[in-house]
């Protein structure tokens, strides 16, 4: 506990404002060249006329010392020595300091050889033999002083007590990089954040040992309780952005044995400015336990698409299009549509664009009028469509309007059909007809050999891109991609709801799998992939393995503190219609092949598989969902996408829909046996 005469000096170190160091500054500068004088010449003791050498040198010291009070404080200033905070002094305020005393140094230094020339010594004769060796010491005795008197202030700052009153809570840093430092050092500068690091934890055997901010690593994460118990650890913070969803796993489960609380810093995806800052730490979530390698996209190649641009989404206040939306608008375009049928949720992204610069990557052709435009339309239709496009005349067009729940849609299949399908047709034909120069659909890798209403439908959608790339020549793609976490209406979100009400958990079949990605990390690849595209592809992200969602759903129910089986219980409740067992990501007869970017692949070929007579084909699908003739539907989804199978559906009667008790699954699972990321 610090005493009362160290709490009132770290009180009054903290006290101090610029206009204090420049006072402060002006006493050292008087009296820093005596000093230099005196260590020149070992001070004066060693020599008889010592004082007699002193009395030599008065006037040329008096005049170096009015000299250095001029030219270092008109440096200081110029510096901006006296415009910083130095309660949190860094390295780049140690490197202003050198170069502010170094740049004043020679400048003296060159003034006293000047003094040596003829007509100057005539003038200033006491500079003529001025010892030059004294200016050089003098500086370092400068450069010593100044840095010392403000990085005090940034010492105080680590032993100024909490004045709250509450209990200081130790923590432990998982992770000795530059994300963990730069939480380390705000721990540091930040009492009132009432947390003390005492220590850091990495894996990196080059690291062990070492100190980082004078803060110890204390082992690799096979240590962590030993640490937690030794240094009586509160919290664990984990500030790893490019750590793999296994490697957080098995973190947070040694946490969670030593009986300590486990936080996170954000992916890499998510600090998308690369800036870390302890707001930014949160609990564990769902995504971080199935994060992998960091996406590495081209960001100057999307920006030069989309730069000076105008671009349109569809579906932009959705999961994914209100994040195409964040992620266009960083990249500067001249005009983002944002065209959505909901209107509080482009309300809500729209508003919250509007607090954000454009980017970085402002451009010339930027428009006169609004750059970010809220348009409330509904894609199913087409006047509406050719009115919006025609007055926005959009360069970029990203379809992300869709319905995409499986079993609302098996149970409302006309919807599907005006929204998915004839939707898409709307907007594509607006494209064409106001000469869009790239066009992006967001597909699903439930369109691979479809057994549900919404699968076949996008299947539907993609084979309109695809000719509409045929007739424009232009790169119309599709993308497709799985489930992402945290979208409207997702598994984690329900289990997470049933979580909350006390359970139980219900998990449609043990063995069930699916592809994850986060929002962000679909919506950079997405991005890379209207960069790549040509015109008729398919482009297929790569989900990394398939994940069981009953891991899922266990590994939910211990984030949230509780126990399986103990508190909430999962339950099997059966497939429901139009489910797979497994998702597929390659339709036959599709040629696929990687990329230049790792995670993107290609099927080049997919527009030469658009059904004979689309048109023929549409128009009776578009017939039978006005007519919501269900067994018509179904049987023109056959004619549109012959391996379409209606699992689960049986029509009887009057077309009304029966639901078979034993849904039939898929038999053309990829991945063996498709055991989860959560596998344990």
């Amino acid at each position: 506990m610090p005493t009362h005469f160290a709490r009132t000096s770290i009180a009054r170190l903290l006290a101090l404002r610029n206009r204090h160091f420049l006072g402060l500054d002006l006493v050292l500068l008087t009296f820093t060249p005596l000093l230099a004088f005196l260590l020149r010449t070992d001070g004066l003791s060693t020599q008889p006329a010592g004082w007699d050498l002193l009395s030599r040198y008065a006037t040329g010291l008096v005049i170096y010392t009015l000299l250095g009070l001029v030219v270092r404080l008109l440096v200081f200033q110029r510096l901006g020595l006296y415009r910083r905070y130095w309660r949190y002094a860094s390295i780049e305020e140690l490197d202003r300091i050198a170069w502010a005393v170094l740049l004043s140094t020679l400048l003296l230094l060159v003034l006293v050889l000047a003094a040596r020339l003829p007509l100057v010594a005539v003038a200033i004769p006491p500079l003529y033999t001025f010892p030059r060796s004294l200016v050089l010491i003098d500086g370092l005795l400068v450069l010593i002083a100044v840095g010392g008197i403000r990085f005090s202030v940034r010492l105080a700052t680590r032993w100024q007590p909490d004045s709250s009153g509450r209990q200081v809570r130790r923590v432990l840093i998982m992770g000795a990089g530059s994300a963990g430092a730069m939480i380390a050092r705000e721990m540091r500068n930040n009492a009132a954040l009432g947390l003390e690091p005492v220590g850091f934890i990495d894996d990196d055997p080059v690291k062990q040992k070492v100190r980082i901010h004078d803060i110890p690593i204390l082992g690799t994460h096979a240590d962590i309780p030993t640490v937690v118990q030794e240094y009586k650890v509160s919290q664990v913070i984990i500030a790893m952005p490019t750590a793999t969803g296994s490697i957080i796993r098995e973190i947070v489960r040694i946490c969670d044995q030593a009986g300590v609380k486990a936080q996170i810093m954000p992916s890499l995806g998510e600090l998308l400015d690369g800036r870390v800052t302890m707001k930014q730490v949160r609990d564990v979530r769902i995504e971080d336990l199935l994060r992998r390698a960091p996406v590495q996209t081209d960001g100057e190649a999307v920006a030069g698409l989309l730069r000076g641009k105008r671009v349109l989404v569809t579906g932009g206040g959705g999961s994914i299009g209100s994040e195409l939306c964040r992620q266009i608008w960083r990249c500067g375009p001249a005009q983002l549509i944002l065209l959505g049928h909901g209107e509080n949720s482009i309300f809500d992204i729209h508003n919250e664009l509007l607090g954000q610069e454009p980017g970085i990557h402002n451009q010339p052709e930027r428009n006169t009028g609004p750059s970010l435009i809220p348009v409330i339309a509904d894609v199913r239709f087409g006047e509406r469509m050719q009115q919006v496009f025609a007055e926005y005349r959009p360069h970029v067009v990203f379809h992300a309007a869709a319905h995409k729940h499986v079993p609302l849609m098996e149970m409302n299949p006309a919807e599907a059909i005006t929204n998915n399908v004839q939707g898409t047709r709307n907007v594509v034909a607006a494209a064409m007809a106001v000469d869009v120069e790239r066009f992006v659909m967001i597909s699903t890798d439930k369109a691979v050999n479809p057994t549900s209403i919404m699968g076949v439908s996008k299947r539907c959608a993609e084979m309109i891109v695809h000719r509409a790339a045929s007739q424009s020549g232009k790169p119309y793609v599709a993308v497709r991609f799985g489930n992402v976490l945290g979208s409207r209406g997702s598994v984690v979100l329900t289990f997470q709801r049933q979580i909350a009400m006390g359970g139980p958990v219900t998990v449609t079949h043990p063995e069930m799998t699916r592809y994850f990605m986060t929002i962000p990390e679909a919506v950079q690849l997405v991005l890379q992939s209207a960069v790549l595209g040509k015109g008729g592809e398919v482009f297929v992200l790569d989900m990394g393995d398939p994940v069981r969602i009953a891991d899922l759903a266990r590994d939910l129910i211990e984030l949230s503190g509780l126990r399986v089986g103990e508190d909430i219980e999962i339950i099997y409740s059966g497939m429901r219609p139009g489910e797979k067992l497994y998702e597929e990501l390659f339709i036959a007869g599709e040629e696929y092949a990687r990329t230049r970017h790792e995670k993107i692949f290609l099927a080049a070929n997919a527009g030469h598989l658009v059904s004979d007579g689309l048109d023929d084909k549409l128009a009776a699908l578009f017939t039978a969902a006005k007519q919501v003739d269900e067994q018509a539907i179904v049987d023109a989804f056959r004619r549109l996408v012959p391996e379409f199978r209606a699992v689960g559906r049986s029509v009887v009667g009057n077309g009304r829909v029966m639901v078979e008790a034993d849904a039939t699954v898929s038999s053309g699972a990829t991945n063996g046996s498709g055991r989860g990321l959560l596998g344990k």
